[in-house]
């Protein structure tokens, strides 16, 4: 049974070098939309989550909205879990497929072929159904004989139409998106989009964070906001 339950989750990014008085800290604030604050050993810090409490099921479909630099990505990453909380509790049943940075993990020196493992093993994919899905990933990122030569001389396009065909090759059970995927050319969008809807369709629980009410309302049947790393709706 897929479950995510955040008890009271704070994130809190060090600022080093600085004063809590400064003109640096009032700037940093601004640019960052989070709250500054002091942690227990004195450290100027970025408070970029607030105690965040969610309880999601199966069958939720959950829109993280809020300006930038409100939390939405953190909060993914912690979801996802890149970031580890520095407060509060969290816990995530489920297998996790996180689109945020698709190209994360990628190396421009290896062949398109050594990074489907790579990116594969960053995602958690087991290596021996990854090997049985090699060709099925390049056939549907259509590279061609481009899969053997080295990552750096592809271009964006080609890039992210790797990536995009690597991080959804297998179904997730839990699936966390930062904003709408538009991958490739016109063609290749239309691709993706039809196998994006075929996941979000089966994923037990989506989350994704978005500018766009109206996504939110075509797609989730909750939404939460942040300011400035916190909880203000549910």
């Amino acid at each position: 049974m897929t479950h995510i339950l955040l008890n009271d989750v704070c994130v809190d990014f060090p600022i080093y070098n600085t004063t809590g008085r400064s003109l640096k800290n009032y700037l940093m604030q601004a640019a960052t939309g989070g709250l500054m604050g002091s942690n227990e050993k004195g450290h100027v810090v970025v408070k970029a989550l607030q105690n965040i409490c969610l309880d999601l099921k199966e069958g939720d479909r959950l829109g993280v909205t809020g300006h930038n630099g409100a939390g939405k990505s953190t909060l993914l990453r912690v979801i996802s879990g890149v970031y580890e909380p520095t407060g509060g509790s969290f816990e995530v049943k489920g297998k996790v497929t996180s689109l945020i940075d698709l190209s994360l993990g990628m190396d421009s020196e290896a062949t398109g072929i050594e990074n489907i493992f790579l990116r594969g093993a960053l995602l958690g994919f087991n290596r021996r159904r990854l090997s049985a899905k090699v060709k099925e990933i390049v056939d549907f990122a259509g590279l061609g004989n481009f899969i053997e030569m080295p990552f750096r001389t592809y271009s964006t396009g080609m890039q992210m139409r790797l990536a995009f065909s690597i991080a959804t090759v297998e179904q997730p059970e839990i699936l966390v998106m930062d904003e709408w995927l538009t991958v490739g050319d016109a063609d290749f969008q239309e691709k993706a989009q039809q196998r994006l809807d075929e996941i979000i369709k089966k994923t037990s629980i989506l989350v994704i964070a978005t500018h766009s009410p109206a996504l939110v309302r075509q797609v989730c049947n909750r939404m939460i906001m942040l300011e400035r790393g916190a909880l203000i709706t549910a």
